[in-house]
């Protein structure tokens, strides 16, 4: 589909969406959840959180826990460079960062391209997975936030 066939369509009907490399795999975001993307900055880590949660970082004054995309979707753990990003989300009320191997793409694209997650997926992976798009040779996983990172977990490390 084409981006004029795209913008013909009503908003209702459209996504933006932000596409970021984790490994060897893209995953994306709506990109309304984002409020900003940054480089890697060391994280100040916490005693007693899970092992996806790296630690906190100071954004502008605000404590912000950072959060290892990579172990909580199950892959291997991040060891983070000066190459890897951190997207910093909005979830409910509490702002968090994922630590990103790189940011890929603004897509928009039409909510009837989201395909379901297939049923060789585990429980685990769909809850995490909302959908998958599958744009020319690229399969991109739509992220379900508020499964990946519950507010109940995130409040706590930033309370």
């Amino acid at each position: 589909m084409s981006e004029t066939e795209i913008k013909t369509k009503s908003n209702d009907d459209a996504l933006e969406l932000v596409a970021f490399c984790v490994g060897d795999q893209e995953y994306c975001v709506n990109i309304m959840s984002v409020r900003e993307i940054r480089g890697w900055t060391k994280e100040t880590s916490l005693p007693l959180t899970p092992p996806f949660v790296r630690g906190v970082i100071n954004l502008r004054g605000s404590v912000v826990p950072v959060v290892d995309l990579a172990s909580r979707l199950g892959l291997e753990q991040t060891e983070p460079s000066a190459r890897h990003v951190i997207i910093i989300m909005q979830i409910g009320e509490q702002a968090v960062g994922l630590v990103v191997d790189a940011v890929s793409d603004i897509l928009t694209i039409l909510k009837e391209k989201i395909q379901p997650t297939p049923d060789v997926s585990s429980e685990a992976a769909k809850g995490f997975v909302e959908g998958v798009l599958a744009m020319e040779e690229r399969m991109i996983n739509l992220l379900d936030l508020s499964t990946v990172l519950p507010t109940d977990t995130i409040e706590g490390i930033a309370a």
